[in-house]
């Protein structure tokens, strides 16, 4: 059974994670320009969302285990050391700010910051996958390392439990990749589809029913068991795909354009997903209200902890 959370509307809710340490849900309102949490027993009227400005558009964050975010931004990824505090960059990349902007993201579990891009014009596949590294130990500045390319939608970046696959997607190709990822070296090898979904219908809307479509694969995460669940935009759907690849669970949800799952509570069996309304038609958000808030059910598998940044 889902639910939404009150006054979580967004325009295009993206990369929510759960702070342990906080008990807090965070997220992002991409074209909204904010960051958002709620703390405390979520669902409640006593838990207020916190709304943080922002001067240009976030593409993802990561918490940092000494305070704050890591927040990709349009031009470059930035540190916060508190919320609502300065954002002073770290890392900034060659890319056309007018077109293009950082996008889907995380930390991988050695607390590396990971992000790749968009091109929003969307005439080529020239977005990128970045990784930062700023742990202190490595006797290095922060060094940002291009790790994959020729994409045009960066999304759904996610890591096996055993660290030893790294999942990306592609969305307006509908194609899920996995590589074999040696973490300690981090180094990519063995690329591959790990999903290929069918492309959308021409000439297909919410209401044709007799054209159907999964929607492409957005945002995702991966639970205890190392299944990938990934949400489908204009699908109304989460998918849970097993290491193999295969589809094992298709989840309806009440919003045709869900962006980003994580799972968080304290047994971390809570599944919140992340969901847009920017530029859709009026009968569909008068049909599916929810569409733009953060929505939650409860799940049997867990999830994993988020990983923090580590600088």
């Amino acid at each position: 059974m889902w639910t939404s959370i009150d006054n979580s509307l967004c325009e295009l809710g993206e990369s929510p994670f759960w702070h342990p340490r906080e008990r807090a849900l965070y997220w992002l309102d991409i074209p909204g320009r904010a960051v958002l949490r709620t703390r405390g027993d979520i669902g409640t009227p006593s838990a207020k969302v916190e709304r943080w400005a922002l001067s240009t558009e976030p593409g993802c964050m990561a918490p940092a285990r000494s305070g704050g975010l890591v927040i990709a931004l349009r031009d470059g990824i930035y540190r916060a050391r508190e919320w609502g505090g300065e954002l002073v960059a770290m890392a900034r990349v060659e890319h056309d700010v007018r077109t293009m902007r950082f996008n889907d993201g995380k930390c991988d579990a050695l607390g590396r910051f990971w992000s790749g891009s968009i091109n929003e014009a969307k005439d080529r596949a020239n977005a990128a996958l970045y990784c930062l590294d700023a742990r202190p130990g490595t006797g290095v500045a922060p060094t940002l390392t291009l790790m994959s390319n020729q994409v045009t939608t960066a999304n759904g970046l996610a890591f096996s439990p055993d660290a030893r696959t790294l999942y990306w997607a592609d969305t307006p190709a509908h194609q899920v990749r996995a590589w074999n990822w040696d973490a300690e070296a981090n180094t990519l090898s063995q690329p591959r589809v790990f999903h290929q979904f069918d492309a959308k219908p021409e000439g297909w809307t919410p209401d044709s029913p007799m054209l159907r479509y999964a929607g492409r694969p957005d945002g995702a995460s991966v639970d205890a068991q190392g299944h990938y669940w990934v949400a489908m935009f204009e699908g109304a759907q989460l998918l849970r795909l097993a290491p193999s690849g295969e589809i094992v669970t298709a989840v309806p949800v009440p919003v045709q354009c869900p962006t980003m799952p994580c799972f968080g509570g304290d047994d971390l069996k809570t599944l919140f997903v992340t969901s847009g309304r920017k530029g859709r038609p009026a009968a569909e958000i008068e049909r599916l209200p929810a569409s733009g808030t953060v929505i939650s059910m409860r799940v049997d598998a867990p999830g994993l902890p988020v990983a923090f940044f580590e600088d």
